[in-house]
């Protein structure tokens, strides 16, 4: 995103009911420009605007409960683009569709240069994120040699309509690594799992399921008991959190929350585990973030940015490179 493109999204933005409608605006003007590069044959230009404008509808609909049918619209519309980005990524990315529990699961799939089988990272959104947002993170691991597959779990992206927030991530994660593990470019025996807001939470249940199969572990600014946050969300969060978790009204949006806990599961963590966290978080108190690295079952550490705020999206120099780091040296024995 940049910086210049958040003004004229939000220069005249005043009210709540504008957003989707918004970012809708300046996203369709990056679509434009990547049908007109396909149609122009400049294929990689086009790869890099359908890609930012699945990033800006994705945007357009994030924590949009306000108007649900406008809030699918562009949901509809960040998928077709990115989908139409992938072939022209560089890497390029493939899309895979995984059925479970009913509905289907979405993940990218992108592996590095050179001849594998690589190393791979199983990428989690939060709340309301989704794979078409996780582009520059994607970025840092591909460049360190480790495969990239960014998902949507249930309550995320495109299972959101059909699988609700669930607090056991034991079997989505172990059927979202059973078909990461079956790809031909692919190092079954070297699998990470990284998470971020929610995906904070999700990602260490993962590892706490999946025993030795997950070789190494980061949990980005997650809870480690939801329900203790819940005081504190704002109101479009906790109502975003009621639709995802198809609760019909808040008071059981409340108690779902407090299901999504590491109480007694993050002992079972055997993995290498890496705990980033900012102090400044308004979302989830940092006091999360230590319960965490001293509950795990394996080494763990801790990463806190004293002026990070949530995701520690203000400080990104500071622990995005550290992390790609971090997983490379853990699945590939090398940071580059």
């Amino acid at each position: 995103m940049t910086a210049c493109d958040l003004r004229r999204i939000t220069r005249d933005l005043d009210t709540w009911d504008g957003w989707c409608s918004a970012w809708w605006a300046v996203a369709a003007e990056h679509e434009r420009l990547g049908r007109q590069a396909l149609a122009t044959g400049r294929l990689l230009s086009a790869g890099q605007h359908l890609a930012q404008a699945a990033l800006y509808f994705h945007f357009a609909k994030f924590v949009f409960t306000a108007d649900l049918d406008q809030m699918r619209r562009a949901h509809r519309r960040a998928v077709a683009c990115l989908d139409d980005a992938l072939p022209h990524l560089s890497p390029p990315g493939r899309r895979i569709e995984i059925g479970f529990a009913g509905g289907t699961l979405v993940g990218v799939l992108r592996l590095p240069p050179g001849p594998g089988p690589h190393p791979a990272v199983l990428m989690l959104s939060g709340l309301d994120s989704a794979k078409e947002e996780h582009r520059v993170v994607e970025q840092l691991f591909l460049e360190r040699g480790l495969a990239t597959f960014a998902v949507d779990g249930p309550g995320q992206g495109e299972a959101e309509y059909d699988l609700p927030i669930r607090a056991d991530w034991s079997e989505p994660g172990g059927a979202l690594l059973d078909a990461l593990a079956a790809e031909p470019g692919i190092d079954a025996s070297r699998l990470g799992v990284w998470g971020v807001s929610l995906g904070g939470y999700y990602a260490p249940r993962v590892a706490a399921a999946e025993g030795e199969r997950v070789k190494a572990c980061v949990a980005l600014a997650g809870p480690y008991d939801f329900g203790d946050c819940w005081s504190c969300l704002p109101e479009l969060t906790r109502e975003t959190f009621r639709v995802r978790a198809g609760a019909p009204t808040q008071e059981e949006a409340r108690r779902i929350a407090y299901t999504l806990t590491l109480e007694g599961t993050a002992s079972a963590i055997n993995a290498p585990l890496l705990v980033v966290f900012g102090r400044e978080d308004r979302l989830i108190p940092w006091r999360q973030a230590e319960r965490l690295a001293a509950a795990t079952g394996g080494d763990s550490e801790l990463l806190m940015l004293e002026e990070g705020n949530h995701g520690c999206a203000n400080l990104t120099p500071w622990h995005r490179p550290y992390t790609a780091d971090w997983l490379a040296q853990r699945l590939k024995g090398t940071t580059r």
